[in-house]
This record gives structure tokens, C-alpha cells and sequence, in this order.
């Protein structure tokens, strides 16, 4: 039997959408082969695949349906056809039979290659490469931060969407306004936090942290280097009260006792960030008391307290940078520093990439160049012995604080340290003390102590090699300030002198 195809497709709008169709279709096949081949594929090569080349063929499916339409609806008018009615099938009808056949192979074909292509769209459109690298200026803070988190081997979608078709479909209708705010350039820059509209911070976050998991206590070390001419190291170690002092205690105290299940903490923040929180609620859900925290700090003119949203405190009120963190120059070049990235014996290199690093360049370009003229023009002139002979270990220096910008600073989309403040700690951004800070009284005047043992002990303090300070099993120490500021550290925030920059650069 021989293969005839209906005299209805016999057209040029058909010839046409057969050509367009047929065209993506092998497109599609290919380079799915080679994207199944090979392990990286280039950034827009999912899109082209899974979305666009599909895409395409449905419209050479369209152009052919439309072709057929356009002819048997003119022989109709010409008399060659009878009026339309309900369709017949007579499978002793050579054309009918033909146009059967190919009707019931293309579809299946069609539908096959659909459920395919679907899948890889699904999968390709979840990825952290689309989420990051489609659009690429956009989004490259967010990406890069994520490479180098904690979270880095978790998908975008792991977090920002969770499992469930409902919240996949809301991310995708959301999806289509952020696309809309890139192709028309009117997002805003830096991206505000934290996001509206996600998924409860709980519910995407217990999929990996257990909450009913305790934990004890996690010691920390940290180095710090002076802005002076040696770059003098100031080793700290924290024993962190992640929980109590034994897991099988539970939550009875320690840093997550937040989220303990047996309490619930709300409270009322005044600005869309949630750094100024006015107003904490205390509930236990064992005995149901209840005890309202109030800061006695001044009211607003008209004497009113500040009204707002009621939140109940959960895991992003802390963890609220858990994959895209940018940190301060001061924490970026102590941790390069330590890791030896820069290298510390390079005199007043500590002062000197800090500063680099807080200038508010025009572009990422202008870094790079700003950042190399700094710091080399420093040395020559400053140091022209050490100019001479370290020129490696000074290129080493700007290399590395070139690299440590680049992960944490981004001209383009105005994202520093100050746009997103980190509520872990309280150092370079209010964090513990919106709500420890002191101020906050009830009515039986019970107060959120700010007390720095609540949840850690200093354990280890001082200069490596002279005069470090080593506390004993279950003590602390008293905290001693690098400078010499006497105990005016007691009387002021963290935040009121550590700006995370240089601070004759940030008005200080």
C-alpha cells in the first residue's frame, strides 16, 4: 500500500509549517544527543532545547493545521466540498485511512517526545545554572554568593520553591513578572529583602534540618587582623551555645531555643527589613503564658507605639543570609588573610585592602583597576624598598583582594554588605541585639537580657604567642577589646563603631 498523504495538506502554509516543524524537531533531537553526551553545556543551551525549539515546532504544527483549514474551508466555498459536519471516518477510504495512520503516529510521536521534552524543561528550568546564569547581570550576586555558601550543592529551586506542583506553579506566575522587570529594565537595584510571598521558612528548611535534632555547643575560632603596620593577628575562639550543654537535654536553653517547639516568639518589626523590632511576645505553649517585651526607647512624635504585622519568629529571622551572604570588606580580608590569599606579612595590608574595598566603584572594572592602582602606588611610594624586591608577594596581594571583592561586592546591581545585613551575631550589623539589646521590658519588668553569655563563652582571646588567653573547661572569659577602648564597649552596640569599613571612607 502505498503512502499518500490527504490532498487538505497539499498546500503552501502546510509546506511551510511541515518545513518549520520538521527543522525543530531534528534541532531538538540533536541537540538533546549532544547535551546528553556531554557534562557542561553552554548557559542558554536548556533554553534553546527545552523551550524555544519546542516552541517553534508547535508553531509549524499550527502553520500546518491552518493550512489544511484554509483549503478544505475555499473548496467548501468553491463547491468541491460538501458543507462541514461531523467528521467520518471510513478506513476503506485510501485518504482517510492514510490521514488516520499519519494522525495516530504523529501524535503518539508527538506526544512521546512531548512528555520528554517537558521533563527536560521541568528539570532545566529547576536548575541552579537557569536560575543564576539566564540573567546573568541580574542575578549574579545571588549566584555567585550561592557558589561559595554552605548550600552550594542545593538547587535555587530546593529552597526558593520546596516540593508540591502548588508552589511550583506560584513560583512560575511569579517568574513571569520578574521576567517582564529584566527584559524591561525596571527592577529595582540592589533586589529588596526579604522576598514576599515564599514558601514558610520552616517548611523548606526542615527538609534537610531537623528541628527536633538538639545540638550542644560548637566551638569557633576566628582571626582578626589590626589596621596597623604588622597587620597584628587577634585570635578569638567562641564556644557557640548552638543548645544546651548536653543534646539530650533538649531545647531548654542555648540559640535554638527560638524555635523550640513547646514556645512561640512574635514580635513587630517597623521597617521592611525587620532590623528595628519594637515589640516581642513571649508564649508558652505548655502553660500558656504569655509575656509582651516592649523597648523603652522613645516613641515616635505623635507618642503613638508603632504598629505592624505580627510575625512569628522562625529559622530566616536569624539564618536570614543562609546562601547568599555578602560580607563586610573587614570580614572578607580577615578570612583571606588567615587562608593566606593575601598575604599578611605585606605591611598595613590589613588597612590598606579594607579600604580599597569600600570605595564605591562604578563597575567591576573600575575595581579591578582601582584596587591594583591603590595598592601598588601605596608600596611604591610608602615602601619603595619592599616595592623592589616583594613585587610577586604584593601581586599576590592585589590578586587576592581583587578576588575577594569580586565574591562579595557588585557595582552593578548595588549589592554590598550594607544593602543586606546578616542577623547572625551582631558585629557588623544590629542581628542579636534588634531584640537583646536591653531596652526590652515587660510589664512586670523582665528584660531581654544582653547578656553575651546567653549563647556563647569566650573560651580563647589575645595575640597568638603573646599573652593569649585560654579559659578553663566550663568557664568564660571576660571579653577584652582588641584597641584599647577601656569598657567603653559595655556601654555601646558592636554596630555603633564596626561599620564592616574603613571608616574614614564610611563617614565615621
Amino acid at each position: 500500500m502505498k503512502l499518500q498523504l490527504p490532498p487538505s495538506v497539499k498546500n503552501w502554509l502546510s509546506l511551510v509549517g511541515s518545513i518549520i516543524a520538521l527543522t525543530a524537531l531534528f534541532m531538538i533531537v540533536f541537540l538533546f544527543i549532544v547535551t546528553s553526551i556531554l557534562r557542561e553545556q553552554a548557559v542558554y543551551l536548556g533554553l534553546v532545547t527545552y523551550i524555544l525549539l519546542p516552541s517553534v515546532m508547535i508553531v509549524g504544527l499550527l502553520f500546518i493545521l491552518a493550512g489544511v483549514l484554509l483549503k478544505l474551508r475555499r473548496e467548501r466555498r468553491a463547491g468541491v466540498r460538501p458543507a462541514a459536519g461531523w467528521p467520518k471516518l471510513d478506513l476503506e477510504n485510501p485518504h482517510q485511512r492514510n490521514a488516520f495512520f499519519i494522525f495516530v503516529v504523529g501524535s503518539a510521536i508527538f506526544v512521546l517526545l512531548s512528555a520528554v521534552g517537558s521533563y527536560e524543561a521541568f528539570q532545566y528550568t529547576e536548575s541552579t545554572r537557569f536560575c543564576g546564569t539566564l540573567c546573568h547581570a541580574v542575578m549574579e550576586p545571588e549566584y555567585t554568593a550561592h557558589q561559595h555558601s554552605p548550600h552550594a550543592q542545593v538547587a535555587c529551586a530546593a529552597c526558593h520553591v520546596g516540593p508540591g506542583a502548588d508552589w511550583y506553579v506560584r513560583s512560575k506566575l511569579s517568574g513571569l513578572y520578574q521576567l517582564y522587570a529584566t527584559v524591561a529594565d525596571v527592577y529595582p537595584r540592589p533586589i529588596p529583602t526579604p522576598i514576599k510571598n515564599l514558601r514558610p521558612a520552616r517548611a523548606v528548611c526542615e527538609q534537610c534540618h531537623w528541628s527536633q535534632k538538639f545540638y550542644g555547643h560548637k566551638l569557633q575560632l576566628r582571626t582578626h587582623y589590626r589596621p596597623d603596620r604588622d597587620n597584628t593577628p587577634w585570635r578569638i575562639g567562641l564556644n557557640m551555645k548552638i543548645g544546651p550543654s548536653q543534646a539530650s537535654l533538649g531545647l531548654i536553653e542555648g540559640i535554638h531555643w527560638h524555635v523550640n517547639s513547646r514556645v512561640r516568639v512574635d514580635y513587630i518589626a517597623v521597617d521592611p527589613g525587620l532590623q528595628q523590632i519594637p515589640w516581642v511576645r513571649y508564649t508558652n505553649l505548655d502553660s500558656g503564658e504569655v509575656k509582651v517585651f516592649r523597648d523603652k526607647g522613645p516613641l515616635p512624635k505623635d507618642g503613638t507605639f508603632p504598629q505592624g504585622v505580627v510575625r512569628t519568629m522562625d529559622c530566616i529571622d536569624c539564618h536570614n543570609r543562609p546562601s547568599h551572604l555578602y560580607l563586610s570588606p573587614e570580614q572578607f580580608i580577615n578570612g583571606a588573610m588567615a587562608a593566606g590569599r593575601i598575604p599578611a606579612e605585606l605591611p598595613e595590608i590589613k588597612r590598606l585592602a579594607v579600604q580599597s574595598c569600600t570605595i564605591q566603584y562604578p563597575s567591576v572594572a573600575a575595581a579591578r583597576e582601582g584596587i591594583r592602582a591603590g595598592i601598588t602606588s601605596f608600596y611604591q611610594l610608602k615602601y619603595p624598598d619592599l616595592f623592589a624586591r616583594q613585587r610577586v608577594l604584593i601581586e599576590k596581594g592585589v590578586v587576592g583582594v581583587q578576588g575577594e571583592f569580586a565574591q562579595n561586592i557588585f557595582p552593578y546591581m548595588k549589592v554590598r554588605w550594607q544593602a543586606y545585613p546578616d542577623n547572625i551575631g551582631h558585629l557588623y550589623s544590629s542581628g542579636c541585639f534588634r531584640c537583646h539589646n536591653g531596652s526590652h521590658t515587660s510589664d512586670k519588668g523582665e528584660v531581654i537580657r544582653r547578656d553575651c553569655t546567653l549563647c556563647h563563652d569566650i573560651v580563647i582571646q589575645g595575640i597568638p604567642g603573646k599573652g593569649l588567653e585560654v579559659a578553663r573547661v566550663g568557664e568564660s572569659l571576660e571579653f577584652r577589646h582588641p584597641e584599647n577602648v577601656g569598657g567603653a564597649w559595655r556601654d555601646y552596640s558592636c554596630t555603633d563603631c564596626h561599620t564592616g569599613g574603613a571608616p574614614e571612607e564610611m563617614g565615621h
